[in-house]
């Protein structure tokens, strides 16, 4: 215990100080913080007395020497703290719980706030600007000087606000990633304007952090090989329930939307990937560890989720770190319900930020290529492209070589390339932009310099060798009467940021891949649909837009593909352009997709047939689901299809069932299907279609596994839908109307002639059809 003394409060009603006591014990006890035994048979005693003057006294000899703060609120409401009597000791890696004493002679009802520049943010968060605003650059010294996160528990049973009486007991919650002796400062308020007029509001203190102790991992994998995991460690607690005054400090003047990630280790709030041993992401429940790494973990009881991406189970290990080990070992052994790449079929995802969005601008303008390398390997990707793009735009791109990174394996591949997005093209459509060899449009010093529409860009892009798509294609496609139906033929508004301006560049063989599974597939496949039914042929791809539409992990929305040798970079791009590949969310797959044994991705996928004859369609198929429904499973199946996460296996469940649905898809039509049991089996199946007329044909579990198409062409006549056709043509006027105001007057006329141009090719098309 400390020497310093806490003056004791006279005149209080011991009634409900001994009730507020009684909720404050109960708290306590949730927080793994227990009284003494000998301090919690006194409080129990004093239950059994006619509560008095002496209650009062006996309460504050009891609970005085747990707190760490004394709180004075004069009758004037003004705010001064000083020192308790606890000791200052911490353990690093963990929460440690105090007292707070509560004289408040103002009678205050308000919420008391606790406040500490050591306890601030550790990072702004991004602006989503190409240079970090210099009202926010933090030095690495003032990072070291914020190592605490404090907060008074205000969950049940305790009260949010002071509840006006004379005296009453807070409960403080310190974390620290520290250890050593630390200063810090600790004060209170209880609104603006409350501090004590002599700045006697806040004291120091001097903590004693004792060091965490080293558990060290041994990560296997199905295979029996060292790997890298996603881990989400807790406790059985929700700690640091006072989220109001932090939430409000770091959106204020942080630019951070805090998750509330309590209860986890480390803590999200207090991991900095620049300063960090491992750079562990802040917004993150998880992180990831390889083999030989270690985490920090005081002593206690844990829950350890863990798992390697949707092709592996997630387990639970139950952990215990024993406070007399100097360094305990953990083994985890991942489980594997599929293994796509032992069948020749690699995962990939080309759209992943390292900066913007949920990442930082300060003290670093987003993370390093390290940091997004352990989570490309963590979630099981073998292929991943980092793209820069405007926030962040000048330090990102010095991480591009036109090359593979070199923290590339032979099992994980991660390259940087280009997301054309915050440039003055963007109102068109956001551009994916991989295998570039030169990240800088000509001519051009900076991001205003760019093209104000994507044709021109794309022209570029292809002439360097580089493959091109829109990203998130959906935004912007929302039908403007809404429908789930597909195909549809209700017109988009195209006031977005997705597949827009598609609908004219794609006529004029500048696309050639169509993004999916970031956006709700109803929006993203509609225009892809028509556009096919067009007799044009881009190729879906998987992203995630991590960590922008989804920051919870990368490759939740991702290609598998099929290189025609070993994995390597040219293969995944011969692949993606010749649709040898299908996006899914992981956890369905269609391999094997043939049309009278022409496979997808081969020959161009174009089946030629001199008359309309059967055609015999054939797929493997396998998908996962757990076998009974969990609750937030049940939370996902019975979201419409316009939220969040819009690509799932578990949407396709059919009712309760463990069964989905394999659809076989003709010109966008769901002409027939097959039920499977998606327990993680391959199953063959096989349809047979007899087309009319030359047609495009894929498969899906809606919506979680799409297909690229495979075309059968019969004598000779390209796929020419007329009611599609219809729509793009309308669509290219409406594309025409949101976006030609915001494209620059000297690039107008290239403009409106390209529009032309996929307006004739669209009246062609009607007047072929006719």
């Amino acid at each position: 215990m400390s020497d310093q003394a806490i003056a004791r409060v006279g005149g209080v009603p011991a009634q409900p100080l001994l009730a507020q006591v009684n909720r404050l014990e109960d708290a306590l006890g949730f927080l793994g913080s227990n009284l003494t035994q000998k301090d919690r048979a006194l409080l129990k005693a004093l239950q059994e007395k006619l509560p008095g003057p002496e209650t009062v006294q006996s309460i504050q000899e009891i609970l005085d020497p747990y707190c760490l703060l004394s709180v004075d609120i004069n009758p004037e409401a003004r705010v001064m703290v000083s020192r308790g009597p606890a000791s200052a000791e911490l353990t690093q890696g963990g929460w440690s719980c105090f007292l707070v004493k509560v004289h408040n002679r103002a009678g205050s009802t308000a919420k008391l706030e606790i406040q500490s520049k050591n306890g601030e943010p550790l990072l702004y968060g991004s602006h989503n600007a190409p240079h970090a605003s210099s009202d926010h650059l933090l030095t690495m010294a003032q990072v070291a000087n914020r190592f605490l996160e404090l907060a008074i528990y205000r969950d049940r049973p305790m009260q949010a606000n002071l509840s006006g009486l004379e005296l009453e007991y807070d409960v403080l919650e310190i974390y620290t990633n520290s250890q050593g002796r630390k200063e810090a400062e600790i004060g209170f308020n209880i609104g603006e304007g409350s501090q004590d007029i002599a700045f006697r509001n806040s004291t120091s203190i001097l903590f004693d952090i004792h060091p965490a102790k080293r558990v060290e991992l041994q990560i296997i994998d199905d295979d029996g090989q060292p790997a890298m995991a996603s881990l989400i460690i807790t406790d059985s607690i929700q700690h640091m329930q006072d989220v109001d005054y932090h939430e409000a400090l770091a959106e204020r003047e942080f630019g951070l939307h805090s998750k509330r990630l309590t209860g986890i280790y480390p803590l999200p709030s207090r991991r900095m990937a620049e300063t960090d041993e491992y750079p562990d992401f802040f917004f993150q429940p998880q992180i990831y560890r390889s083999n030989g790494e270690h985490i920090l973990l005081p002593p206690g009881h844990y829950r350890v989720r863990y798992t390697r991406g949707p092709e592996y189970l997630e387990q639970v290990k139950e952990v215990t770190i024993l406070p007399a080990t100097a360094v305990q070992t953990i083994t985890f052994h991942l489980k594997r319900w599929i293994d796509m790449d032992s069948l020749g079929w690699y995962s990939a995802d080309h759209h992943i930020h390292a900066a913007g969005c949920s990442h930082y601008e300060s003290p670093e303008e987003g993370v390093p290529p390290s940091a997004m390398f352990r989570q490309i390997t963590g979630e099981g990707l073998s292929m991943a492209s980092v793209l820069s793009w405007g926030p962040g735009w000048y330090h990102q791109k010095s991480y591009f070589t036109g090359q593979l990174n070199p923290l590339s394996t032979a099992r994980n591949l991660m390259r940087y390339d280009v997301e054309v997005s915050g440039f003055p093209s963007s109102h068109c459509g956001h551009l994916v932009l991989l295998n570039l060899k030169e990240d800088d449009y000509p001519n051009t010093k900076m991001i205003e310099d760019w093209p104000s529409w994507t044709l021109p860009i794309l022209d570029w892009a292809k002439g360097q060798g580089a493959i091109t798509g829109y990203a998130h294609s959906g935004w912007g496609l929302e039908p403007v009467e809404p429908t789930t139906a597909l195909p549809n033929y209700i017109m988009p508004n195209m006031q977005g940021i997705g597949a827009n301006e598609y609908i004219v560049t794609v006529t004029q063989q500048a696309i050639d891949f169509y993004s999916a599974g970031d956006t709700p597939a109803p929006w993203e496949l509609n225009m892809w649909y028509h556009t096919l039914n067009c007799g044009l042929r881009p190729r879906l791809s998987g992203e995630t837009d991590f960590p922008c539409i989804f920051d919870e992990r990368v490759g939740l929305g991702r290609s598998y593909f099929k290189p025609e040798k070993k994995l390597d970079y040219a293969g995944y791009i011969e692949a993606i352009k010749n649709g040898r590949s299908y996006i899914s969310d992981g956890r369905s797959h269609i391999i094997d997709f043939t049309a009278n044994g022409l496979e997808m991705g081969t020959h161009h996928s174009e089946l030629f047939l001199d008359s309309a004859v059967n055609v015999k369609i054939t797929a493997n198929v396998a998908a996962y689901l757990d076998s009974e429904q969990t609750t937030d499973d049940e939370v996902i199946s019975s979201k419409p299809l316009t939220e969040q996460p819009y690509w799932n296996t578990e949407r396709a469940r059919i009712n309760k069932t463990r069964n989905v649905a394999v659809e076989l898809i003709v010109n966008g039509d769901s002409v027939d299907k097959i039920i499977v049991a998606a327990d993680g089996t391959w199953r063959p199946l096989q349809f047979t279609y007899l087309p009319r007329q030359s047609c495009w044909i894929a498969l899906r579990i809606y919506p979680a596994v799409h297909t690229n198409p495979i075309f059968v062409t019969i004598a000779h006549q390209t796929v020419n839908v007329k009611k599609s056709a219809e729509w793009c043509r309308q669509a290219v006027d409406q594309c025409w109307k949101i976006k030609e105001p915001l494209i620059r007057q000297p690039e107008k006329e290239a403009a409106s002639a390209a529009y032309d141009r996929a307006r004739a090719f669209y009246d062609r098309l009607i007047k072929q059809a006719n």
